[in-house]
């Protein structure tokens, strides 16, 4: 919900100050979603993994004005943009929108203005899961509901909100979180875990099974006292191996031994754990070696990978770029200059130094006869 000091009753809805205004989960809402992908990513570290890989190598950016003076302060303003509480730069803003884009399949922030100074006093991120975006009477219009009930609000000052949406869909226009179709997996994956940590249990804390077979008359009148003097002097050997003491156990009769489940191999679970990353990973678009992942392949798929990562990374550029114009240009009206910014993104490249090398080195080579040939001629 957003809540502020001031507030104005607007129809069915209400307005609030922009300029005070604060983000919070409301009393009543439902946060089910929203702890369900925390806890994914929490529970399943190669997913984090890869939101991790993907903001990083995605935010690689510079805004651009024609203007060197409006570059200046631009540079300036990117570098040192509060970001509620996350932190400053524009670069900090662009992950943690980015981020949230990926986890929930939409963001939500605003551009706070200081309406005294008329400057930009830095932007804010709400928490996408608490509105839900609704068509207007106009399909273009859009306006928002609070998750937890239906209730319509007015933003304020809609000119300074930004909203962004993953894949959406004709039956999902507010979008989808990239982790759709993971829980499943994760659901079969941690149990997985869960059995292996239960066999390791009980392959590293052993228990025995002490067996006293009678083989005479007299010694079943005696079975009972038998087996109980046994049982105390396991149990006060099995203690004092606990406490770092040594103590033999001697037994007369016949009085046999074993391990409980010794003769039971664990599981193997290389096969099933791989298949079920495999699939998380194929959706997240990640390469394995990325991954640090030593999964076999030649060096043309490790190559096809990267490119598949790298349209991947194209997408969500594609996606926050007007978010990161709208913010330099806001910044630039404010600041009273008169032209436009861009945003030039850094060149996406999964390869390694030596190729990257050697590929300076053909451009260099090729340079050099192409002005050798024009020489000539």
């Amino acid at each position: 919900m957003l809540i502020g000091k001031k507030k104005t009753q607007t129809g069915a809805g209400q307005a609030f100050s922009a300029d005070r205004a604060v983000f919070r989960l409301a009393p009543d809402y439902n946060s089910f979603e929203s702890e369900f992908y925390e806890e994914l990513r929490a529970q399943v570290p190669i997913l984090d993994a890869c939101f991790g890989k993907i903001v990083r190598l995605t935010n690689d950016f510079t805004l651009v004005s024609g203007d060197k003076r409006a570059q200046r302060a631009l540079d300036d303003f990117a570098r040192n943009v509060p970001v509620g509480v996350s932190g400053s730069s524009l670069s900090a803003f662009a992950d943690l929108y980015l981020d949230t884009l990926l986890t929930y399949g939409k963001a939500l922030g605003i551009i706070r203005v200081d309406r005294r100074k008329a400057q930009v006093k830095g932007i804010a991120l709400a928490d996408p899961t608490v509105f839900r975006a609704v068509r207007g009477k106009d399909p273009l219009d859009v306006s928002f509901k609070l998750t937890s009930s239906d209730r319509q609000i007015s933003l304020p000052e809609p000119e300074q909100w930004f909203y962004t949406t993953l894949n959406p869909s004709v039956k999902h226009p507010e979008g989808v979180s990239i982790l759709r179709g993971v829980p499943a997996l994760s659901k079969v994956l941690m149990r997985i875990y869960e059995c292996i940590g239960q066999n390791f249990d009980r392959v590293g804390n052993v228990r025995y099974a002490v067996t006293y077979k009678p083989e005479s008359e007299s010694d079943k009148a005696f079975a009972g006292e038998r087996a109980k003097k046994i049982a105390e002097e396991w149990s006060d050997g099995m203690a004092s191996a606990r406490n770092g003491i040594v103590k033999d156990f001697v037994a007369v009769g016949d009085v046999a031994i074993k391990v409980i489940g010794a003769d039971n191999q664990l599981i193997d679970t290389e096969i099933p754990v791989r298949q079920l990353l495999e699939q998380m990973i194929s959706k997240l678009s990640i390469p394995p070696f990325l991954l640090g992942l030593n999964w076999s392949s030649t060096e043309r798929m490790s190559s096809q990978q990267a490119d598949i990562l790298t349209s991947e990374l194209e997408y969500y550029r594609r996606l926050i770029t007007p978010v990161l114009r709208k913010i330099g240009c806001a910044y630039l009206r404010l600041a009273g200059f008169g032209c436009e910014c861009e945003v030039e993104w850094g060149n996406i490249n999964l390869q390694d130094e030596e190729a990257l090398a050697r590929a300076r080195l053909y451009n260099a080579q090729a340079a050099a006869l192409e002005n050798n040939l024009k020489g000539e001629n």
